[in-house]
């Protein structure tokens, strides 16, 4: 590898540069959720019509598994992009903003897709440099559907004939990070999202007799303050736990003590055995405030993504190649997890690789611009071409390594 190598892949992505934009536009103004976004699917179809590549279709989801074979046999590695929307109304009065009224392209999934892309079409310009094969994983349901779940059940790590070495991915930020940055860190770079649901049950009655009833309000109430307290004086300040109780639901009219209250809220955690123990001690706590005051609490949880833990030799690997050929001023170590939730998390669950962010801020000060999720989020297209190039060279070098090895 030389760095005239690396020179004609940066080159090649940034020709594409005007193309990415105009594919990245065109999905942010048509932005569809969930699982099922065949318009999204059909555009990935067609920016890939005339590559050599071996394209599948999912079944259960409209995703794309686009496998690009390399001039000399090797090992396989994965790069991912995920590509749905939230139900969310724009209010960035872009020229290209949503046509679909609720749902936007707020997260920037639409800067991953066309930077994917961009790596697809780089790297089979430079397929005769590769010395093994790259899947491109164009996956659907990020957002709460666990999307690369499902693609993992149909196959996606085995596409390329063998189970990918390793695997990368990025996520654009709307803020915070510096326009052009790259950050990452080892090992947990992003927490696992969870939620509770906890239902006090007393003795309804009038609310004139609160002392002939056994009102759950109170228990319920209590609940939600003990909870911040026992996270303070349970868990390591340095394995960090979030529960935030988001909804309360009890009683309908001023007069009538309700029978029962549910309270449900959403947990982050950064390691698996936080992970485990915070649903001990929730249903523990809940059941002992309870009986204190005559009632019963049920806990139920229910599963949300698992911990994003970036394997210490691919996260290394990854920021070599970001500062050998962009420059170190463009890559930033992360002092700490994202407490947000990803379900790249499950791909890297199964095989080694990293997960990287990517400043792509179109504010003035990244500090104070709108986050990834408000209605106001707006990036800027300018990185998509180094997005391209960094996922290529990270699967160009890697199967190099890897064949090396």
């Amino acid at each position: 590898m030389s760095d005239a190598d690396d020179a004609g892949v940066l080159r090649t992505a940034e020709g594409l540069q005007a193309d990415l934009v105009r594919l990245r536009r065109d999905l942010h103004a048509h932005p569809e959720t969930g699982l099922q976004l065949p318009r999204t699917q059909a555009a990935v179809l067609d920016a890939l019509g005339g590559l050599d590549l071996e394209v599948s279709r999912g079944e259960a989801l409209t995703s794309v598994t686009a496998v690009l074979r390399g001039g000399r046999p090797g090992p396989a590695v994965l790069l991912r992009a995920d590509m749905d929307a939230l139900l969310l109304t724009e209010a960035t009065g872009l020229d290209y903003a949503s046509r679909t009224p609720g749902v936007m392209h707020a997260c920037g999934h639409d800067l991953h897709t066309a930077a994917l892309v961009g790596a697809a079409r780089t790297l089979t310009e430079h397929r005769d440099r590769l010395a093994g094969d790259v899947v491109f994983m164009f996956q659907p349901g990020e957002e709460g559907w666990d999307g690369a779940d499902l693609m993992i059940k149909e196959g996606v790590l085995e596409a390329a004939g063998e189970r990918v070495r390793a695997a990368y991915g990025l996520h654009v930020r709307s803020y915070e990070t510096p326009r052009g940055v790259f950050r990452s860190r080892p090992g947990t770079i992003m927490g696992a999202t969870d939620s509770v649901t906890v239902t006090v049950t007393g003795r309804g009655g009038h609310a004139s007799r609160p002392h002939v009833a056994n009102d759950p309000v109170p228990v319920a109430a209590h609940l939600i303050t003990a909870l911040q307290s026992m996270i303070t004086r349970t868990f390591d300040p340095f394995d960090p736990v979030v529960v935030t109780v988001t909804s309360v639901q009890a009683g309908h009219v001023a007069n009538i003590i309700p029978e029962q209250v549910e309270l449900a809220g959403t947990i982050r955690t950064f390691s698996e055995t936080s992970r485990t123990r915070i649903r001990t001690e929730i249903a523990r706590l809940a059941k002992g405030l309870a009986q204190a005051h005559g009632m019963t609490a049920e806990a139920v949880f229910a599963d949300g993504y698992p911990v994003t833990v970036n394997d210490a030799n691919e996260y290394a690997f990854a920021a070599a190649v970001v500062q050998d050929t962009l420059g170190t001023d463009r890559f930033d170590p992360l002092s700490a997890p994202v407490a947000a939730a990803e379900d790249f998390s499950r791909v890297l669950n199964e095989v080694p690789g990293c997960f990287l962010f990517l400043g792509a801020s179109a504010a003035g000060d990244p500090a104070t611009a709108p986050s990834n999720h408000s209605p106001h989020a707006v990036f800027d297209d300018s990185v998509l071409a180094d997005a391209s190039f960094v996922l290529a060279e990270l699967a160009r070098r890697a199967v190099d390594r890897f064949a090396a090895s």
